[in-house]
């Protein structure tokens, strides 16, 4: 107990600062959200923002593209996360595993740039096609990026959470479910019976518990969607921020309902994941 008290009190301060911080951030915002800003004059408490957004039909394109871009990101880097898992374990491999752990350590705005630097139809990927001869010009190369689909968002996203995933992933494949493998082995199963019924029991609340950080991260992101995204409509951290920059300050409590919208979803991502991790260490305890 006494360990314990320690390390809680060598954190406080840190942790008092960034709770301040945010907290006193959040909590402006959702005073704004409720159109109390007296310094414009405007006194009086209302959920006007809300209604207004929650009507809009940006408000809902964008928050349709944003759970798409959110999901598929989510889904693609947690299916290639499990098979980069099992491969890793395989292989054994160090030099392999350090590799793999590089884009972890690059920022995200870095990586969208690299990643537009490679897909963009004036990019390396393009010339790389067209000097091949699989398409006649650069020009030729499929839109990628800005495009309807967002596929240069999802791409960033991919690259740099597959590897996130898969390391939490790999920490429970060799734990117990090495040894329940190599039990189920013994008795005769195969390759795929052993994974559905052995492994992935195992290491499911661990994807699940990865899983949800991913999306909660993806779902209120700001820098790839605004470097790499379409005009319209945009994700919802973009639209919340061009909100924002309206010069009317009227405009100010759509744009802080946006915000404390974001905040709500993600913190109730964020919720359904610190249940799942207590549940999980209760198991393990």
């Amino acid at each position: 107990m006494g360990g314990r008290v320690k390390i809680a009190l060598l954190l406080a301060p840190a942790v008092g600062v960034i709770g301040v911080l945010f907290a006193g951030g959040l909590g402006a915002a959702f005073v704004q959200s409720l159109g109390y800003m007296p310094a414009i004059g405007m006194n009086e408490w209302s959920l006007d923002a809300y209604r207004q957004v929650l009507s809009d039909g940006d408000f809902l394109d964008s928050l349709a593209l944003t759970l798409y871009v959110s999901g598929v990101s989510t889904g693609l880097s947690t299916v290639l996360a499990v098979l980069a898992a099992l491969a890793l374990r395989r292989s054994g491999g160090r030099v392999s595993a350090v590799v793999f752990q590089l884009p972890i350590t690059i920022p995200h705005l870095v990586a969208a740039v690299g990643i537009a630097l490679v897909v963009a139809q004036t990019g390396l990927g393009a010339r790389l096609a067209a000097a091949l001869g699989l398409i006649g010009e650069p020009g030729d190369f499929p839109a990628l990026l800005y495009d309807r689909y967002s596929v240069g968002i999802i791409l960033t996203y991919v690259w740099k959470e597959v590897p996130f995933i898969a390391l939490v992933v790999l920490a429970s494949l060799r734990g117990v479910a090495s040894e329940l493998e190599e039990v189920a082995r013994t008795l005769g199963a195969g390759a795929w019976q052993r994974f559905w019924y052995v492994v992935f029991p195992v290491i499911s609340p661990s994807v699940v518990a990865a899983s949800l950080l991913v999306f909660a991260f993806t779902f209120g992101a700001f820098e790839v969607p605004y470097l790499l995204g379409k005009s319209y409509p945009t994700m919802l951290p973009v639209m919340a921020y061009d909100e924002y920059r309206e010069i009317d300050l009227a405009a100010r409590p759509g744009a802080m309902a946006i915000n404390v919208l974001i905040a709500l979803i993600t913190g109730a991502v964020a919720a359904l994941y610190l249940r799942l991790a207590g549940d999980l260490g209760r198991r393990r305890g």
